[in-house]
């Protein structure tokens, strides 16, 4: 091959990194106006950014209690987060203490709860009533969803499988809200419990992922899809606020993808 020369080369290399350096520039505009219009537009994209976050925090922010101030309703909802070696994470296990304590107290006279069983191995409605179980709630006052996939489903699922149209929720406090605004959504009249929850890795990360999800809840908020698994009408809600239900009735295996 022959050699470009010495001149040549430099140039072709003088250039490249040229190049390479300015796509790597900001060019930030050089008038005045420009550097308006500029800071405008992120202001634009700032606010329609954080407007679903600020949406969740204002419809649904009042309706957030604690165990000891939650007004009453027939049911409580614990959503799914996560198991270890097929038992509640922490997480999980925060807010099955809270519904257990609902219940306890009186507060609800029923628990349903919804979480993930797409997998043979992975059951979180399982899991979870065999946490309430061993915390003193019987096991006709629980009824299990098994296609509670994501919150919307939860709720939506909630309202038109089982039949709820009052609940207190319970989840951690970054979550809540969005649990909330979506419920209420679906047709749920509902107030929330916040759990507590230590403030580590997964919390923070909890934290982010509310700000990310929250404009996903406000499109299921104002479209109302259908959940990914819908199925027909279950009675286990009703059968577990039925006075006088039997020991060890009902189950309810709604919608069970297993």
């Amino acid at each position: 091959m022959r050699s470009l020369g010495p001149g040549l080369g430099r140039r072709i290399r003088s250039g490249a990194r040229r190049i390479r350096s300015g796509a790597h520039r900001i060019r930030l505009p050089r008038t005045r106006r420009g550097r308006r219009r500029a800071y405008q537009v992120v202001v634009a994209l700032t606010v329609l950014a954080l407007a679903p976050a600020t949406w969740l925090n204002a419809t649904a922010g009042p309706r957030v209690r604690t165990v000891a101030d939650v007004p009453a309703a027939p049911v409580a909802i614990v959503f799914g987060a996560g198991l270890w070696n097929g038992a509640p994470s922490p997480y999980l296990a925060h807010r099955l203490d809270a519904a257990a304590a609902l219940y306890e107290r009186g507060t609800v006279r029923a628990v349903l709860v919804t979480g993930d069983n797409s997998r043979h191995d992975y059951d979180e409605p399982d899991a979870m009533r065999a946490y309430l179980l061993r915390h003193g709630v019987p096991d006709h006052k629980i009824v299990s969803d098994y296609a509670g996939f994501d919150t919307w489903d939860s709720c939506s699922r909630a309202h038109r499988i089982f039949g709820v149209d009052r609940a207190v929720l319970v989840s951690q406090g970054f979550h809540i809200r969005r649990a909330l605004a979506l419920c209420t959504a679906a047709g749920v009249d509902a107030y929330g419990v916040g759990v507590a929850a230590k403030h580590d890795v997964t919390w923070a990360y909890g934290g982010v992922r509310e700000i990310l999800a929250a404009g996903k809840a406000a499109a299921d908020a104002l479209l109302r899809p259908d959940p990914h698994f819908l199925g027909p009408h279950e009675k286990g809600v009703t059968e577990a606020l039925r006075q006088g239900s039997p020991s060890g009735a009902p189950r309810s295996f709604g919608a069970h993808p297993g």
